[in-house]
């Protein structure tokens, strides 16, 4: 007779489900785990041996076959532990067979039977509420598996507290959820003294998600403007924290099961290799781009990162989602974020001052920018150059707009676009909108028309810059409160643009 538990393979942000089947034999003695298992799945047999001898739980002088079905999904991880030794105490009559048919699990063992926490706790329990079962895992992922609400989750510290909960001695009461992460504290946009034009820039980036390219020489508070984005951003919504707490419940990095409302601000050095930037690796986990989902990529020192890891940013900037090939599979993540960059405008980063430039200005700015390549260019909607701020400004007292007032205006502007793409399950903010939707909701007026068609002309934009232009506007007239794109929207928006054009 086979007994059976379950519990789910990942691909991607999708918990797919696995039937663990075990059956005991006679035959030859041995413990075998077939369908293509991994090495940890495989040494699972190991710990599940020794686990069930610390509970005085002998395994019979029999045949052990574990099959994990469908047979041609690969399984990796450690997480695979808990129900093998599920679906083996049930074949072994230790549990109720039905019982345990009843539940997903996942769970890491240790030799003496402690469970272990394991990463993808939180997209296992929507793919056990999907299929009508309740979740068994480790007691430390237990809050974080908590927050899907529609299955009951029991967190267990040991597989002996898994035993006693299926036969009724002490039944385990269903975990609850983690406490919402407080917003980190971010520095002040205040303390930026000069660069009005550039926290211009920021607050527009935010309202609308566009990409932001700083340029400047040292010193200038490129990184230190890029600092306090997080301060303006507005708090995620349901939606959007659920898709960004799977993804970094995947990497496990989700300390104390707690749930993020606060957008992901990721900055990774410049030595990030690709399948760090866009995922791969063992179990082709995410990279950045995907932890920076409904948040910010800041890349600090733009030309200094490699040619092919930049390269690999132009095909998620356009679709949101980036796909990581291997021979047996495509795993899929999504990674709509902001992407803000800096950069010097050459190697000493002095291009700009007569005084201090090197003898190969301006041909040294040319090679160092050119290690962008035009099709990632195209794609920034916002290019500024950022000029160094006069000490003497220094000790000026500071007298601009706190962080909470810009991102009170910023919260307004997203409002606004989340009653415009309300029926629009393809777009949130205006760097989704594309085609005619874009066209409906940011065609200039006749002046700006105007202006926009001497633009193209002078300047040769691309059909991308031009729609890119057109985004920007539209983000610019909802800071504004106006219904309809106007000329001078449009002029705002295409100064951010040829600023970077010149440059560039």
């Amino acid at each position: 007779m086979v007994a059976r538990a379950y519990t789910v393979a990942f691909e991607g942000v999708t918990a797919r489900l696995v039937e663990v089947q075990c059956a005991v034999t006679e035959g030859m003695p041995g413990f075998a785990i077939v369908g293509l298992p991994d090495k940890a799945v495989s040494e699972a047999r190991e710990r599940v041996r020794a686990a069930l001898n610390a509970l005085s739980i002998a395994l019979p002088a029999k045949r052990i076959s574990i099959n994990l079905s469908p047979a041609d999904l690969p399984k990796e991880g450690s997480h695979f532990d808990l129900p093998i030794a599920l679906a083996l105490m049930a074949a072994l009559g230790v549990i109720p067979q039905d019982a345990a048919e009843e539940t997903t699990a996942l769970g890491e063992l240790s030799l003496d039977g402690s469970l272990i926490p394991v990463p993808g706790a939180l997209p296992a329990a929507m793919a056990a509420a999907e299929d009508d079962r309740a979740l068994f895992c480790p007691h430390a992922s237990g809050a974080e598996a908590a927050w899907v609400g529609a299955t009951p989750v029991y967190g267990c510290r040991d597989l002996g507290e898994a035993l006693r909960h299926f036969t009724g001695q002490s039944p385990i009461a269903p975990a609850s959820p983690g406490q919402i992460a407080d917003a980190p504290q971010t520095p002040c946009l205040r303390d930026v003294k000069g660069q009005e034009k550039a926290k211009r820039a920021l607050e527009i980036a935010a309202a609308g998600r566009h990409h932001l390219l700083l340029a400047g020489p040292p010193g200038s508070g490129k990184s230190m403007l890029a600092a306090r984005l997080p301060g303006i951003l507005p708090p995620l919504i349901p939606e959007e924290a659920l898709e960004t707490s799977m993804i970094h419940s995947l990497a496990g990095a989700l300390p104390g099961g707690g749930i993020s409302r606060t957008a992901p601000h990721r900055a990774p050095h410049h030595t990030a290799s690709m399948a760090a930037m866009v995922g791969g690796g063992r179990g082709a986990k995410p990279g950045e781009v995907s932890m920076a989902h409904n948040g910010v990529l800041f890349l600090d020192e733009l030309p200094e990162f490699s040619r092919q890891v930049l390269e690999t940013l132009r095909q998620p900037l356009e679709t949101g989602e980036v796909v990581v090939a291997r021979a047996n599979a495509h795993t899929r993540y999504p990674c709509r974020f902001m992407l803000v960059a800096a950069a010097n405008p050459c190697k000493c980063g002095h291009m700009t001052d007569p005084a201090r430039a090197c003898s190969r200005a301006p041909k040294c700015g040319e090679d160092y920018m050119g290690r962008i390549s035009g099709p990632l260019m195209d794609r920034f909607d916002m290019r500024l150059d950022v000029p160094p701020v006069h000490f003497s400004d220094l000790d000026l007292p500071a007298n601009g707009e706190s962080s909470a007032v810009v991102a009170a205006r910023v919260a307004a502007a997203r409002a606004v676009q989340a009653t415009r793409y309300a029926d629009t399950p393809d777009a949130r903010l205006n760097a989704d909108a594309e085609g005619e939707l874009l066209e409906r909701i940011a065609t200039p007026d006749a002046e700006g028309r105007a202006l926009i068609s001497r633009v193209a002309d002078r300047f040769g934009l691309t059909a991308r810059g031009y729609h890119r232009i057109l985004r920007v506007a539209r983000t610019i007239a909802d800071l504004d409160g106006a219904d309809g794109v106007q000329r001078h929207h449009m002029a705002e928006a295409v100064s951010y643009r040829i600023a970077g054009m010149k440059a560039g």
